[in-house]
């Protein structure tokens, strides 16, 4: 929260006796204090507080930082990178890890496709994820569109891939002992962009830089410039359908206005879902499995690393991943919204 967060939950307390639901009370604060003002996420935690009877909004006074306080500052730094890890957390927030991952038990939240998603679907949730995925399905029969797909999303990579292995010893045998990763691992964002026939357009980070509305534009303006280039039938034809999660900076006023510029007709995709998006259940589970024991030197060497896997993978691999989708949202509708076991 941007603004004095005492301030944004007695708002929220307001909008909540006034009948208004998270997402409501999100939109109306957002309009008033700026898109970073606080999330639905954020919203939805006070929200189920107040429906507990909890009305209580203020900071303790007593040294330290207040528990509401974190509890806020952990979902917001989820909302922001739903990849980031508790580790990073509890480092970026100056606070014990163990801290960061009681709040998140207590928020019901756990990690999917190494995606923070809530334990437990609100029933509004599976609604949702069966209309969306029902409403594609039709779609779909109706006139085949995947082969105009085109999806991306955002990945940490790390420069040393630890895999850690269960040690077995006898009874009254001293535990083997292995060094623990270090909690702040040198890593990487990557961007990436792909549909059936293979990769469009990737970018790696700079150190220090995030992914903000303003920077996610960008990316969409050197992505429309790769499609020209490499897929100019999407442009003359029918054009193509873009997909990708519901991160803040993929679904805010300036991304939604940007997208409306470029003319790209956004596909739907039902909220805390990564079991449904083709780059959290295909290709980065692919690239985990290969980056597993990797230790890579620099920066350039992981350029390298993906520019090869990238380029190893034949044209079946991208294309099992995107024509998948509709199996995976058949799916969705048959077991009623539950999420898909990989």
């Amino acid at each position: 929260m941007s603004e004095n967060n005492e301030e944004i939950r007695y708002i929220l307390k307001f909008l909540y006796k006034k009948g208004k639901n998270a997402t409501q009370a999100t939109n109306e604060i957002c309009e008033v204090y700026g898109d970073d003002a606080v999330s639905v996420r954020v919203a939805q935690q006070w929200f189920a507080r107040f429906r507990s009877g909890n009305f209580d909004v203020k900071d303790a006074p007593r040294s330290g930082r207040p528990i509401v306080e974190k509890v806020d500052e952990i979902m917001e730094k989820i909302d922001q990178d739903r990849h980031i890890s508790s580790h990073d957390i509890a480092k970026e927030l100056n606070i014990h890890h163990q801290t960061v991952l009681n709040h998140l038990k207590k928020a019901g939240y756990k990690k999917k496709l190494d995606v923070w998603v809530p334990h437990e679907l609100s029933v509004k949730n599976l609604m949702d994820r069966i209309n969306i995925c029902d409403s594609l399905l039709k779609r779909n029969e109706i006139e085949p569109f995947l082969k105009r797909m085109v999806t991306g999303d955002e990945k940490w990579i790390k420069y040393d891939n630890n895999v850690r292995k269960r040690s077995w010893s006898k009874r009254g045998e001293a535990q083997q002992m292995v060094a623990k990763p270090g909690l702040t691992p040198r890593k990487v964002m990557l961007s990436v962009w792909w549909d059936w026939k293979g990769i469009i357009h990737y970018e790696l980070l700079q150190p220090g830089r995030t992914i903000d509305s303003t920077f996610y534009c960008q990316q969409l303006m050197r992505l429309k410039q790769a499609i020209e280039k490499k897929r100019p039938e999407l442009i003359n034809r029918k054009g193509f359908v873009f997909h990708q999660d519901n991160a803040r900076p993929h679904t805010s006023l300036m991304t939604r206005q940007k997208l409306g510029e470029l003319g790209w007709e956004v596909l739907m995709h039902p909220p805390y879902s990564p079991d449904l998006a083709p780059s959290d259940y295909h290709l980065f589970r692919s690239m985990q499995n290969s980056l597993n024991g990797v230790k890579l030197a620099s920066r350039e060497a992981c350029e390298n690393y993906l520019s090869q896997f990238f380029a190893e993978k034949p044209e079946k691999f991208y294309t099992d991943g995107i024509m998948s989708l509709a199996e995976k949202w058949q799916k969705v509708v048959d077991q009623n919204g539950t999420y898909l076991v990989h």
